[in-house]
């Protein structure tokens, strides 16, 4: 299991640091201090985030599907790109980014209802619309705010944001797994542990410290307070979600990546810490 996690771990971190140097060289701001000095930014990001979206949405279809809730999957990977894209489509058009948030939200419920209407008539109608606006707002919403961190604060934020949260996750497991005795969430998930989760602070703050020294976004100490800030707030993603299969009555959302489970095991975190991350930004930034 810890083989697999560290192999796998290590191929996944190295694609997804590819596709963003990549993307920074592309558009330029991978030698730039912030996203403004260019028109468009985050093209191969948004792309990816788009394709980790599909995915994710049918996982949390089989999740629901445990529950006799239907998840309507074409209704909602629609939308949850359709949120990914929000802060994107921004660079291109005089776009109200409100406005959009809250007419695409409208549209949504209404193609939620309709799609109800026309696949199941009244069965199931308030448990199947609940659960569909629920994923589109917990995968749509949520990796929205992951493209706005990348398009308005530039790569080496987004860069630090996603090391930082999943370094935390990684810290914890590898801490957790040998030194661990005591539950930090028993009726969620029993093998954290308050060991586990202070190896997650740990190494939270020294890649936070790390990667504002290498990339010169912000002060140390300001990184230091981001590291033990995410480091909870990524840990407490993780929960959530265990809170949705715990109740499902699965261990993992799919058996897609070994040592893993599913793409939502492995996105839950950074999908939580997403919109405090581009809070904390656009203060201190």
């Amino acid at each position: 299991m810890l083989k697999d996690r560290l192999f796998f771990g290590t191929l996944m971190t190295l694609l997804f640091v590819s596709v963003a140097l990549f993307d920074g060289w592309l558009d330029g701001s991978l030698t730039l201090e912030t996203a403004d000095d260019k028109e468009v930014q985050g093209t191969l990001i948004l792309i990816l985030i788009a394709l980790v979206v599909v995915p994710a949405q049918r996982e949390i279809a089989v999740l629901f599907r445990g529950k006799d809730m239907n998840v309507f999957t074409p209704v909602t990977i629609s939308a949850s790109i359709l949120f990914s894209v929000s802060w994107y489509l921004g660079q291109f058009w005089d776009l109200s980014l409100s406005k959009y948030i809250f007419l695409l939200g409208a549209f949504s419920l209404m193609a939620v209802f309709l799609y109800q209407y026309f696949s199941y008539g009244i069965e199931g109608a308030v448990a199947n619309c609940g659960v569909s606006v629920f994923s589109i707002f917990y995968i749509g919403l949520l990796s929205g705010f992951c493209v706005a961190v990348r398009v308005e604060f530039g790569l080496w934020a987004m860069l630090m944001y996603i090391f930082v949260v999943k370094g935390a996750d990684i810290g914890a497991y590898i801490i957790g797994n040998f030194w661990g005795s005591r539950p930090f969430s028993p009726r969620l998930s029993p093998h954290k542990s308050w060991e586990g989760m202070a190896g997650a602070l740990v190494t939270a703050v020294c890649l936070g410290i790390i990667m504002a020294s290498v990339c010169g976004i912000m002060n140390w100490w300001l990184a230091g307070i981001f590291g033990f800030c995410f480091a909870f707030i990524g840990q407490l993603g993780d929960l959530a979600e265990s809170l949705l299969k715990r109740d499902c009555e699965h261990k993992d959302s799919a058996q897609k990546v070994p040592g893993f489970g599913g793409i939502l095991d492995i996105i839950d975190s950074p999908l939580a810490a997403a919109p405090f991350a581009y809070l904390f930004f656009l203060i201190i930034l």
